[in-house]
């Protein structure tokens, strides 16, 4: 089990966030433009544990060489049913350094884009804060 995943089942989103790289990059199921850096990428992932509720990874697949992992998972936002996957890539030193989201069906990706655009300033501050200190 890769430790993204263990992080994410038990909500401990500081480990989360050390798991990333500096240079990571946070590619959204419904925002086209990625976005760059550890601090944003680690505050949107703060905010999606406060939107997604019963997360379960059902899946896990690893590329041969350990970089990259296909974590499928189940969740509910505001009342839908989530089906999605978190693709990861690691870099040389072993940290995230691309995190793809994808969510399906649409009436999901809808309630989760509205759910994340209402927290979407305090993601800002979060990260605004990191970058800061």
């Amino acid at each position: 089990m890769h430790p993204f995943r263990r992080a994410v089942e038990t909500g401990d989103t500081s480990a989360i966030e050390g798991l990333l790289a500096d240079d990571a990059v946070f590619t959204s199921p419904v925002v086209f433009k990625p976005y760059q850096g550890k601090a944003i990428t680690a505050a949107i992932v703060r905010g999606a544990a406060r939107v997604f509720q019963d997360v379960r990874y059902v899946r896990e697949i690893v590329s041969a060489d350990g970089r990259d992992h296909a974590l499928m998972f189940q969740a509910m936002v505001n009342g839908r049913q989530v089906h999605g996957c978190d693709f990861l890539h690691l870099d040389e030193d072993g940290l995230i350094d691309d995190l793809t989201v994808m969510v399906r069906p649409l009436s999901a990706a809808n309630a989760l884009a509205e759910a994340m655009g209402a927290q979407f300033e305090q993601i800002q501050r979060e990260a605004f804060g990191a970058q800061t200190h």
